[in-house]
């Protein structure tokens, strides 16, 4: 029995070379894939419970006035926490039924919270940070109190 003849080239350990290759060709990207995700999703509970506590305190104040100083405190706060970029937020707030004042009483408030996410590690040359950028939404309702705004 013969073996058979091995060619002039010497493979061994080139097998191990190429596993080393391509595992990294794959984990790199699968590796931003996660980073990239798990920000925009933190972003994405940020504008929730910016919307949610929003609405909330808005729904629990006595007046419009301690609404406002409330809802803003409470904005400032979940800004920092969760680490929104202060400047692409925006909270839209609106009454059901519309009223000449919002929030008014027995209404029906939405707030909606909206900002954008820069991917990790985009660059900020030709704006490629901001063109790259996730938009993220939320939006909350609550139901203001029939007695809202009235000396209790």
């Amino acid at each position: 029995m013969h073996l058979p003849r091995r060619s002039g080239r010497n493979d061994e350990g080139s097998a191990a070379l190429e596993f080393i290759a391509a595992g990294v060709i794959l984990l790199v990207p699968l590796i931003y894939l996660v980073i990239a995700l798990g920000a925009i999703q933190e972003q994405t509970f940020g504008a929730e419970a910016a919307a949610r506590h929003i609405a909330r305190v808005i729904a629990r104040a006595p007046d419009a006035t301690t609404a406002a100083e409330r809802s803003d405190a409470v904005l400032a706060g979940i800004v920092e926490e969760y680490g929104l970029d202060e400047d692409t937020v925006d909270l839209t707030l609106s009454c059901t039924p519309q009223s000449l004042e919002c929030p008014a009483a027995g209404a029906t408030i939405v707030v909606s919270i909206s900002t954008r996410v820069r991917l990790p590690l985009m660059p900020e040359v030709i704006g490629l940070d901001r063109s790259t950028a996730v938009a993220v939404q939320a939006e909350a309702v609550q139901k203001m109190s029939r007695q809202w705004g009235t000396e209790r």
